[in-house]
């Protein structure tokens, strides 16, 4: 099979081989070929699954625009003087990348009693049905201004069984994981409003019910307003216009086994063993994987990390980073060893689904932790399958550029690359509403508002901010003053002094990063600190 071999910046590859790339660090990636969007999966095909799985299914493409707009302080392009990528033919293996869907299902008002009182606000959903197979769950709506107001249940059927699930409730409040207001990324792009995505694990079959909130509930909480205001809160807010249930299959990544994984996974506070993430030799008489121009881009601006290609960063002890680094004579940065960390393409990410440029800001003062809300029933074998759910759902169903999170951390304290555009680098993100500018955003996979998060998690964080807030000069202990571009807790142009390692709840009125995580945040500042030599 004949394919397309991509070479960017400083690389020059042979015909049939994929070479390190070398890459200037401070220098962003090379523009490359616009992305196409993956197969439609026609309902008629192999593995479409039942009938009942296919009516009123449409498949997801994330809108991607001719040419995106640039928010202030934000570079999307590269320099101008940067060389267009050579293109080479070769005969080579196939570069596959993981197949993955997303099932788009519209919401409806549902036969309950309560649906025929005159006045009564309508509950929607979706009745049991079958469904093509799918591992993680969420609802969209049209406008991304709209607040759904109310709650939003899920029973899944895991794959293969006639075994239901108890009714799980999806995190409705996500607004604040986003683009800021304004920015290129929210307004050149057809953003849509969305609850939190929810891992359900290997499953066909599914049911949602959609409750307005409680007229009444609203009432007893703006007890303390003017009485017109609560008048107005006896009439129930309308659930958002248009809603959809999102079903994401994750496809398989790197040197996964095709078996399912079980649709319950490992309970939170269960030890697990973490999954064994390392690059595979190529076997004997096969050609070796000649990347897509989207994936060669995306590993190229890790180049003097890790040869082009590779699955995993390797950890480098404190004096190997000291040593990698160029100090001035004398010097004596406070920086922490480089921790390992797992590439886009080891944990499979899609490249062709992101938008084709990266974006930048010009520094990182702050690293903001998040979790994702998604459930802690994954195993760390399920983590980069996760991954790959919560990329898909962010820019398919979100209609985000990108993953949104600059770095995921499972409950094993594996780390994982996230949006895209070098880990070294100041790469703008879309994880907290008002404060993207100048920061990172940390993903501790999993729910942890009444559940501790993993010791291994609490330490991958103290690890991944002791080296990258390291490199940008920062003190984990320290404070931080941050301009606000909007958010519900402050103003746009609003000075804030924060932790240079901060909650998500320390910028935006939000329960995240769960309350039981929020309180190891002092933990991780402090061993964060040790590691840099403080």
């Amino acid at each position: 099979m004949r394919a397309l071999l991509v070479t960017s910046v400083g690389v020059t590859c042979a015909a049939a081989l994929t070479l390190p790339l070398a890459a200037p660090a401070a220098s962003a990636p090379a523009p490359h070929s616009a992305s196409a969007p993956p197969p439609f999966t026609s309902p008629a095909s192999p593995g479409a699954g039942p009938p009942s799985a296919q009516a009123g299914a449409t498949t997801r493409e994330a809108p991607t625009p001719d040419t995106p707009g640039t928010a202030p302080g934000t570079d999307t392009s590269s320099p101008s003087d940067t060389p267009e990528p050579r293109v080479a033919e070769a005969e080579a293996a196939s570069a596959a990348e993981p197949a993955g869907s997303t099932q788009s299902l519209p919401l409806a008002p549902l036969a309950t009693p309560s649906n025929r009182v005159a006045g009564a606000p309508l509950v929607q959903g979706l009745p049991q049905r079958d469904a093509r197979p799918f591992s993680l769950v969420g609802v969209v709506w049209d406008d991304p201004e709209a607040e759904l107001h109310g709650t939003v249940q899920v029973r899944t059927r895991a794959t293969g069984t006639t075994r239901w699930s108890d009714w799980q409730d999806v995190e409705t409040h996500n607004a604040e994981h986003a683009a800021d207001l304004g920015s290129a990324e929210r307004e050149g792009r057809t953003v849509r409003g969305a609850t939190a995505p929810l891992w359900v694990g290997d499953s066909d079959g599914v049911e949602v019910r959609v409750r307005p909130e409680d007229p009444k509930s609203r009432e007893a909480q703006e007890s303390h307003e003017a009485q017109d205001s609560r008048d107005r809160a006896a009439t129930p807010a309308p659930l958002p216009e248009g809603m959809r249930l999102e079903l994401v299959d994750p496809g398989e990544g790197p040197g996964e086994d095709t078996a399912p994984e079980p649709a319950r996974g490992a309970p939170a506070n269960r030890a697990a063993v973490p999954a064994v993430l390392a690059d595979t030799p190529a076997k004997p008489n096969v050609l070796p994987e000649v990347l897509t121009a989207e994936t060669a881009a995306a590993s190229a601006v890790n180049a003097e990390l890790a040869e082009l290609g590779a699955t995993v960063i390797p950890a480098l002890t404190r004096a190997q980073t000291l040593e990698s680094m160029e100090l001035a004579p004398g010097a004596k940065p406070y920086i922490g060893p480089r921790p390992g960390i797992v590439t886009r393409k080891g944990w499979g990410a899609d490249e062709k689904l992101r938008e084709k440029n990266f974006a930048y800001t010009k520094t990182v003062k702050a690293a903001f932790v998040h979790h994702s809300a998604t459930g802690n029933n994954y195993t760390c074998k399920q983590a980069p399958s996760v991954l790959r759910s919560i990329y898909r759902y962010h820019v398919k169903s979100s209609g985000w550029r990108d993953f949104g999170y600059n770095f995921a951390v499972d409950k094993c304290g594996t780390i994982y690359e996230g949006r895209a555009g070098g880990v070294t680098k100041a790469v703008l993100g879309a994880h907290t509403l008002g404060f993207n500018t100048n920061t990172m955003g940390i993903a501790v996979l999993g729910s942890y508002g009444s559940t501790n998060p993993p010791a291994a998690a609490v330490t991958a964080v103290s690890k991944l901010t002791a080296w990258k807030l390291g490199l940008f000069g920062k003190n984990p202990k320290g404070k931080v003053t941050l301009v606000s571009g909007g958010s519900n807790k402050y103003k746009a142009g609003v000075k804030v002094k924060m932790n240079v390692i901060s909650g998500h709840r320390d910028g935006f009125a939000t329960e995240c990063p769960g309350a039981r995580l929020y309180k190891k945040l002092g933990t991780a500042r402090t061993t964060s600190a040790k590691l840099q030599g403080r």
